[in-house]
């Protein structure tokens, strides 16, 4: 070790000085501001905000040093030994409270962001110093306050009120370089300077993407949530956790009158206080009218039509013409009846299950356990299977977890990071504020996608692939590093296994032979797969564009071989991660609801894994893995011959007749069922199929807890009550469980949730036996592996030995495996499916979000200007996009982000539902069907069904 080594070892020598006449110790690099926080001395501030780079513009903060003329910020001066500050003296406290009474004299009369706990304090934070520091404005300032700007509300969500504006410059900071936005800016000069959006624009005409991080670093309410503008006295607050995407940013909510009024970003591992749109602003869902509040029976006679779903208006439609109410004895005795008569009488495997990915971790064990022992077979899944069930089935073959092995912050690490088949701005844009972060301090960004996303903005390297190519492009990159000697040969030799047949097979797939097939040069991916190689620590994330193939399984595999060959694992900065899609996907997979595995990814075929959860259960079970989501649906309409004919169907928060690929293959399995029993909080497309609906809670109405991307489980906490007579899930599944005859106590609060959070632990003791339920009480995040209640957890896995058997990774080469489907004469286009930034997977919780919908009104497909040129389109048009399944009409946008040859279409919006056209061909490996590909073509015209509503420069997005 070297001597410029040893000195960074040692510690830093705490700095000594005074404050306010005590004498203090603080850290080299702390300034004032934050030694004085630590004492507890209070120091007025505006423009500060702990995370945020310190300007010290609003001057608010200064102080006095001994021997120095002026007076210092606090918030950017550092301190140094022997530093003597007066942070309450005479001439500071002057100067403080003349800044304050300066600020306030231009505020106006009436303000918008009240104190929750008085008032009278209505400019926010400034009002509150001013408060505290006993400021009153003379009337000589105000009679010269400045001429105030007109109100700016455009935007669905956000207020703009410059006429609050203090410039302090929070918002710029959170848009620029926290969230890294670029849409707010600081624009003219001294008295006319101001906050502008873009070019000066109407914030609900700029290019804002609605994430609220300026609303709520904004101290005056210059920027509000319209929620919140007037009285903002709420009923309590309530930590919990987004119930969208994978990030799992925690929130706490602000309630008032048994109604959300509002959130905040809450100070978690995964957000550090930040939001997106969905999660600031997406939570009206839970208090929508069309909330499900009674158990509802299929009127007798009233047949399933699934060809009536093409036509359903989900906002309008009256489910009392299908539906009637029934009490809740009626209801479960009906459902747990029609199943008890199907299993009797044509056998176990006649049921299955699809639980949700939406719910809690408990739900999810529970659910398992009633398909598992009530049933009595796997027949269980969920929508890991239409997501990343093949990078599931690479990661468990060649590293045996098919958990990540890095979060996603620790980009901050990363020398390079490699971004396949993922939008992360859209889908988990949090997560795409740490990459971002990270690009601004050098790290290389390579987006490798066929379309060049948001993210792209950032990249150091784009490889716009053609759509299909993964495996061709990714051998490439292989066979650069194998050929020219990058390899980590030490990695290789100690801890991979089956390397030379990789290197063998990826002879034959040079840049120059795989830059047609691809269409990325060859010198880009030798530049690129050099520059990977070479990095002290590079991160792979992708998202479903990898998984949704029918070779979805080998472009994981040559993903874990890229990061394996050049020893990328194992290490900060560096490893796998799948981007996990909704707010509970690793959970509910961790908990076993996916048909061939129990609890902690046991096989249901292991014979020692079979033998301890029968002991455990106390109960027979099926020793043969179950059926996938999609051969659920052909085994509903396999011919009554058949033995495995699947004739009842339990699903609970999922939406298979939105979500599944062939939608009009699966509504009309879902249709040919005897015994169809939905829970839901709304009456989704599949609800209108069922023949008992049984009304559930939405999230922000439950206690439990949740498994994010990065392997935290989290508690999420009840803050509201459910409406009418809707009941908790962990409440239906156990009172159905009673009436298929199990025996299941679970005493406590919440339905026992604590009870089944820790039979699960005894289940996953593997995994989070050092995560009890007391400790997620207080913590509220906790990392797992963690094996010990003293154990914090390991945000980074494989540092030392993979979870195979043998402890290396298991490489397994790939090659090429055409989409099932191609494009031709009659069908040219490719269809890419997907999720957009503000809805979410069917969208029937964000189409039913006021803010969210007004923002995002209408079904799209995205064509690049030289495709709508040839087709002679101009971007708002209509076209019908059809394949050989099914067809919708809808509008067209501009989108130069997607390669020509090819259409993407968001699957939220239930009346252009872009699965209606799908491929339902599989992956042999993860059974996941091929939703990113499949040959489609465009037609001018059409008539799009009705929309929900339109929100304010829906149009101009076009």
């Amino acid at each position: 070790m070297n001597a410029t080594a040893r000195l960074a070892e040692v510690p830093a020598q705490p700095i000594s000085f005074t404050l306010d006449g005590q004498a203090v110790q603080a850290q080299q690099g702390d300034t004032i501001f934050q030694a004085a926080q630590r004492l507890g001395v209070d120091i007025p501030h505006l423009c500060y905000r702990e995370g945020h780079r310190a300007d010290g513009n609003c001057r608010a903060c200064v102080v006095e040093i001994e021997g120095e003329r002026t007076l210092a910020p606090s918030c950017c001066r550092q301190v140094s030994a022997g530093m003597q500050v007066q942070a309450g003296s005479e001439r500071a406290r002057k100067s403080q409270k003349l800044v304050l009474e300066m600020l306030l004299s231009d505020m106006p009369d009436q303000g918008y962001k009240w104190h929750e706990k008085d008032e009278s304090l209505q400019h926010g934070e400034l009002s509150d110093w001013a408060d505290r520091l006993d400021v009153a404005v003379r009337p000589a300032l105000k009679a010269l306050r400045r001429v105030q700007p007109a109100a700016d509300v455009s935007h669905p969500a956000m207020a703009v009120n410059l006429d609050a504006c203090i410039q302090c410059k929070r918002c710029v900071t959170a848009c620029l370089e926290e969230q890294v936005n670029d849409v707010i800016a600081y624009a003219r000069r001294g008295a006319h300077s101001e906050i502008a959006f873009d070019l000066g624009d109407p914030m609900g005409d700029s290019s804002c993407v609605a994430c609220g991080e300026c609303v709520q670093a904004c101290p005056t309410g210059a920027l509000m949530p319209k929620t919140l503008v007037g009285s903002q006295v709420v009923d309590k607050k309530v930590d919990s956790v987004c119930p969208f995407c994978g990030v799992g940013c925690l929130v706490t909510y602000k309630v008032k009158d048994n109604k959300i009024v509002s959130v905040d970003g809450r100070d978690g591992p995964a957000n550090q206080s930040r939001l997106c749109v969905k999660g600031r602003f997406g939570f009206d869902y839970a208090h929508s009218p069309q909330r499900l509040t009674q158990p509802l029976i299929r009127k007798a006679g009233v047949p399933k039509d699934p060809a009536a779903l093409q036509h359903l208006n989900r906002h309008t439609a009256d489910w009392s013409e299908v539906f009637r109410e029934a009490s809740w004895e009626e209801a479960l005795s009906l459902a747990a009846g029609g199943f008890r008569g199907l299993r009797d009488g044509y056998g176990s495997k006649s049921l299955a299950g699809f639980g949700s990915a939406k719910g809690s971790n408990e739900e999810a064990y529970l659910f398992q356990k009633l398909v598992r022992t009530g049933f009595g077979s796997n027949n269980v899944d969920h929508c890991t299977r239409l997501c990343h069930a093949s990078s599931v089935a690479a990661l468990l073959e060649g590293v045996g977890s098919a958990a990540v092995s890095n979060q996603v912050n620790d980009v901050a690490h990363s020398d390079l990071i490699f971004v396949i088949g993922s939008n992360p701005s859209a889908n988990h844009p949090v997560a795409a504020t740490w990459m971002k972060n990270a690009a601004q301090k050098g790290a290389r960004i390579v987006l490798a996608d066929p379309r060049v996303t948001d993210i792209g903005r950032n990249a150091w390297r784009t490889l716009q692939f053609k759509a299909d190519t993964d495996v061709a492009m990714l051998n490439a990159l292989i066979h650069t590093v194998i050929e020219e000697g990058l390899v980590d040969q030490d990695f290789i030799d100690r801890r991979a296994s089956n390397y030379e047949a990789l290197r063998k097979n990826v002879k034959a797939y040079s840049p120059e032979a795989m830059a047609p097939v691809c269409g990325i040069p060859a010198g880009t991916l030798r530049e690129v797969a050099r520059a990977f190689a070479k990095a002290k620590a590079a991160m792979i994330l992708w998202g479903m564009g990898i998984s949704q193939h029918v070779h979805g399984t080998d472009n994981a595999r040559c993903l874990i071989a890229l990061a394996t060959v050049t020893g990328q694992i194992g290490k900060p900065g560096s490893g796998l991660h799948p981007l996990r899609g909704q707010n509970n996907v690793q959970g509910a997979s961790d908990a076993g609801l996916i048909p061939m595995m129990f609890p902690n990814y046991q096989r249901v075929d292991n014979a020692a894994a079979h033998q301890w959860f029968e002991n455990f259960w106390n109960t027979k079970l099926d020793e043969k893995p179950g059926y996938t989501v999609v051969e659920i649906m052909h085994k509903a309409l396999a011919p009554d011959s058949d033995p495995h004919k699947v004739r009842g169907m339990y699903i609970m928060g999922e939406n298979p007749a939105m979500s599944d690929p062939d939608l009009n293959h699966a509504r009309h399995a879902l249709a040919s069922l005897q015994h169809l029993v939905v829970q839901d909080i709304f009456m989704t497309e599949t609800a209108w199929l069922a023949d008992v609906v049984l009304p559930a809670t939405a999230w922000p109405e439950k206690t439990g807890t949740v498994t994010n991307t990065d392997r935290m489980v989290q508690m999420g906490r009840q803050a509201v009550e459910a409406p009418g007579d809707a009941r908790p899930d962990l409440w239906i599944i156990q009172q159905l469980a009673s009436r298929m005859g199990l025996n299941w106590n679970y005493a406590g609060a919440h339905d026992g949730v604590a009870a089944v959070y820790e039979e699960m632990r005894q289940a996953m003791h593997a995994a989070i036996a050092g995560i009890s339920w007391e400790r997620l009480e207080t913590e509220s995040s906790v990392t797992y592996p963690c094996l010990s209640e003293d154990d914090p957890g390991a945000p980074t896995v494989f540092i030392d030995h993979f979870a195979t058997d043998d402890g290396r990774v298991h490489l397994v080469p790939a090659n090429i495996i055409p989409a099932n489907e191609r494009p031709d004469a009659d069908y040219p286009f490719v269809l890419i499916t997907g999720r957009q930034l503000e809805h979410w997977h069917t969208g029937s919780m964000t189409r039913r979000t006021a803010v969210l919908d007004a923002i995002e009104p209408l079904a799209t497909a995205s064509l690049c200007g030289a495709d709508l040129l040839a087709l002679g389109l101009a971007p708002g048009d209509v076209v019908t996009v059809q394949s050989r399944r099914g067809a919708v009409a809808l509008h067209v946008r501009r989108d130069d982000g997607m390669p020509p040859g090819a259409v993407f279409i968001p699957f939220a919006y239930h009346e252009a539902a872009a699965n209606l056209m799908t491929n339902a061909a599989l992956d042999p490996y993860g059974k996941i069907p091929e939703f990113k590909y499949c040959a489609v073509a465009i037609h001018r015209g059409g008539q799009p069904a009705g929309a929900a509503g339109y929100g304010p420069g829906a149009a101009g997005r076009l």
